[in-house]
């Protein structure tokens, strides 16, 4: 039974602590200025992840403990540039019923089955038919629907859990939903047809199980060209689908990354395409935002604190809720 957590490195910092994680990754390193190699790896369970070194006597370990399988460890945890880590003395591979799964991948704490009622409800009420189809193509598809409620958003970033992606989406579509009133330049279906679509690229750009990670095709395509297939594929199979349709809904999928740094092939050149651009932005980086401050807390910083640089993000950031109660 796994009993210290990730987050609960804060309270007990300069402690030797006994546990169970997912190996997410493990490198053998050279020291500096010589002196043989030591042993820099990623340890997570569901509430996060944590680097670890171990310097001596690892040669055992590495027998049996590599990328991905479950292990259990014994080790000292310290603060190192502003982060916990721990400093292990013992690691061997764990055995099957010493650990569940359920602690180690983290998962989304909303009711997955309530969200995807909820996200085919919006599609109900489009005005648009041609839409409508198009995207309960998707939904409707046993092996398409099953992954879009399992998959994460991403490895490390926002959503990084399972049930990560449909919660996104179902955010982004929820706040396409509020602003197209605004902007009577926007088709609110078109817009909305995007949200639900822009990222299902993403149930074959990434693999879950014990942990998240880049299938090949994900990182040698990548999940907005994978997209386009899908959706040409699929409207492949729909007679009579409005061409001009699918050239607008395909244009939000290329360009909705928004600048061609950010790994977009293309720039958002539509009114949807450029809202949801941007609102997609919007919601990963509150996402982004609650994550951090909920990692500040578990590192023992008070509300009023400022986080850590963000990389993602580069700035660190600051809860004003909690800044004004201080």
């Amino acid at each position: 039974m796994k009993e210290f957590f990730v987050r609960d490195a804060a309270r007990f910092e300069n402690q030797v602590v006994t546990s169970y994680f997912a190996l997410a990754s493990v490198q053998v390193r050279e020291r500096q200025k010589g002196g043989g190699q030591y042993l820099a790896m990623v340890l997570a369970d569901k509430t996060g992840q944590m680097e670890a070194r171990m310097w001596e006597e690892f040669a055992s370990a590495m027998e049996t403990c590599g990328e991905g399988c479950y292990v259990k460890v014994q080790g000292t945890i310290s603060k190192y540039q502003g982060r916990f880590q721990i400093t292990l003395m013992k690691m061997r591979s764990a055995v099957a019923d010493e650990v569940e799964a359920a602690d180690y991948v983290p998962s989304t704490s909303f009711d997955v089955g309530e969200m995807w009622a909820e996200l085919r409800g919006y599609v109900e009420e489009f005005a648009n038919a041609d839409l409508r189809r198009l995207v309960f193509a998707f939904l409707d598809d046993e092996d398409v629907g099953r992954a879009f409620r399992e998959a994460p958003a991403a490895k490390r970033l926002h959503h990084a859990w399972l049930g990560g992606l449909l919660e996104h989406v179902l955010t982004l579509v929820r706040v396409c939903r509020a602003v197209a009133p605004l902007y009577p330049e926007v088709d609110a279906d078109l817009l909305v047809t995007g949200a639900v679509l822009h990222d299902l690229g993403k149930i074959h750009e990434l693999s879950w199980g014990k942990g998240f990670a880049y299938t090949v095709e994900g990182q040698l395509i990548g999940h907005i060209s994978v997209a386009q297939r899908l959706m040409a594929e699929k409207v492949a199979r729909l007679p009579g689908f409005p061409e001009r349709l699918r050239v607008l809904v395909e244009h939000m999928i290329l360009s909705h990354h928004g600048k061609y740094e950010f790994g977009s092939p293309k720039l958002p050149m539509t009114p949807e395409a450029v809202l949801l651009s941007m609102l997609d932005d919007l919601e990963a980086k509150m996402q982004t935002m609650r994550g951090e401050f909920e990692a500040a807390t578990a590192a023992g910083k008070g509300g009023g604190e400022m986080t850590e640089w963000v990389r993602s993000m580069e700035r660190p950031l600051l809860n004003s809720r909690e800044f004004l109660k201080g």
